[in-house]
């Protein structure tokens, strides 16, 4: 009888990849994590208890198969468990290197629930993709018929690229149209390299050329610019994100040194890439020498506070109105953050900042958690008489993101939005009420994850292809 190869996670501990030290990853912009060698990655994916109900499939917004894919891993097929693994997923490189796997499908593990640590999904993921790219098993799109009808993507995030990887397999042409002059959207210039090297995004985008996907670079789509797309492709994606910045209103808000956290963070991807960056230059977006007070607690505060210390900010800071337990961002990333030098202040709230011309101070507030609301959630109350000033040089809001107001932007009054501003488009296909045209990811979400994009690209490409479909078998009668 051959030897069992799974449920290994009795005898087996939970193994991360080595991690750099901290002394010398924040000195540089490259990835933490070392790659598993293969021994390690086979040991890892054998602790899968392969469950009857995959719990970590489920709560995988692509569903990815998981199991299928750890057993293939433990059993030295990987090939077969790169083709499993990239039949639901667009990008598990990707996936592997930022989803938060502790909310999703590692923090719904089986066997984390019994005490034994959960599988170690994400890493295993990259491990299997990265082999394949290193190994020539990554192909460009070869659709087995090509098609005369095209698709216009306005957005070249996760969500926009997945759709056009989709639907070139299909063999419809796709046109991707995006504002910046790189492809990727925050993939490319939102999450810092310690997070996802930028290679590992832009030979993903060349693979997608090469497979006959056409960009458009540079192209900020007005009414105009929006008029001639739809009229030039037999569909539309709107696939923009949310970058409008939430803001904050209250005493000096308007002094000079206090930016936004996509300002700062485009900045300092722009200038790995070596381009030229005239407010890096002038050390209005550098936090070298500084010190750096970042607002919020989400991810995007974290990529904040770890890029602040790799530009030599002399102290970081971070200010979030709830505590550790409450905090919205990736516990991992928490950790980091800390090791890497930065501190948390829980429970505090600006209040307002101090400064002639620029801010030198952020006031204060000291909170606790009241009562839960009716989600459950404690809300934070202000302790009064509890109010201090935070010195700082550089203080940057990483509050969130809001949709832009496209019907006015794209010209098109009738394109129907929520109450938020995002766009109303029917959630399993991303159709909105306009004729052909279609919207998908954040900006009918709101702010939300780089996988739920991916998965609202392809499930929007799927519905494409098949109203395509019954167009052309009409058409055919």
């Amino acid at each position: 009888m051959a030897k069992q190869p799974m449920l290994k996670f009795v005898q087996i501990d939970r193994v991360m990849p080595e991690k750099r030290a901290a002394g010398d990853r924040k000195e540089d912009f490259d990835e933490i994590y070392a790659e598993f060698a293969a021994e390690k990655a086979a040991e890892q994916a054998s602790r899968c208890s392969q469950c009857g109900v995959p719990y970590c499939q489920s709560h995988c917004p692509l569903h990815n198969n998981i199991p299928d894919w750890l057993r293939l891993t433990a059993t030295g097929r990987l090939e077969e468990a790169y083709v499993t693994s990239q039949a639901t997923n667009t990008f598990p490189e990707i996936c592997g290197r930022i989803c938060p796997q502790d909310r999703l499908c590692e923090g719904n593990c089986v066997i984390e629930q019994s005490g034994h640590g959960t599988v170690t999904i994400g890493t295993i993921e990259k491990y299997i993709t990265d082999t394949a790219w290193d190994k020539g098993w990554v192909k460009p799109v070869a659709p087995a018929a090509e098609r005369g009808e095209s698709v216009g993507i306005i957005g070249g995030g996760p969500g926009g690229l997945a759709a056009a990887d989709m639907l070139r397999q299909a063999g419809i042409q796709v046109t991707v149209y995006d504002r910046y002059d790189r492809a990727g959207g925050l993939l490319m210039y939102g999450i810092p390299g310690f997070k996802l090297e930028k290679d590992i995004v832009q030979r993903r985008n060349d693979l997608l050329a090469e497979g006959g996907v056409e960009f458009v670079l540079n192209c900020n789509v007005d009414a105009a610019k929006f008029e001639e797309i739809r009229a030039k492709h037999d569909a539309v994606i709107i696939a923009t994100g949310v970058y409008k910045s939430r803001d904050l209103s209250m005493p000096g808000s308007g002094l000079t040194g206090i930016e936004k956290a996509i300002d700062f963070l485009t900045a300092s991807n722009r200038k790995s890439f070596g381009d030229a960056v005239e407010d890096f230059d002038s050390g209005r977006l550098n936090a070298e020498g500084k010190k750096v007070v970042v607002i919020g607690g989400g991810d995007t505060a974290m990529d904040c506070v770890r890029t602040s210390i790799r530009q030599g900010a002399t102290s970081v800071k971070c200010l979030y109105r709830r505590d550790r337990a409450n905090m919205p961002g990736s516990k991992r990333e928490t950790q980091n953050a800390e090791e890497e030098g930065v501190i948390f202040e829980w429970l505090s709230a600006p209040k307002g900042f101090t400064g002639d011309d620029k801010v030198s101070g952020v006031m204060v507030q000291k909170m606790r958690l009241g009562q839960p609301d009716a989600s459950g959630r404690q809300s934070p109350e202000v302790i009064e008489g509890a109010d201090y000033v935070e010195d700082a040089d550089l203080v940057i809001k990483a509050l969130g993101f809001e949709p832009e107001d496209l019907p006015t932007l794209f010209g098109q009054p009738d394109l129907p939005v929520t109450r938020w501003g995002t766009i109303k488009a029917a959630f399993e296909t991303g159709e909105t009420e306009m004729e052909g045209v279609y919207a998908i990811g954040d900006i009918v979400r709101g702010a939300s994850l780089v996988v739920w994009a991916i998965r609202d690209g392809r499930d929007c490409a799927d519905a494409i292809i098949g109203r395509l479909n019954a167009k052309a078998a009409v058409a055919a009668e």
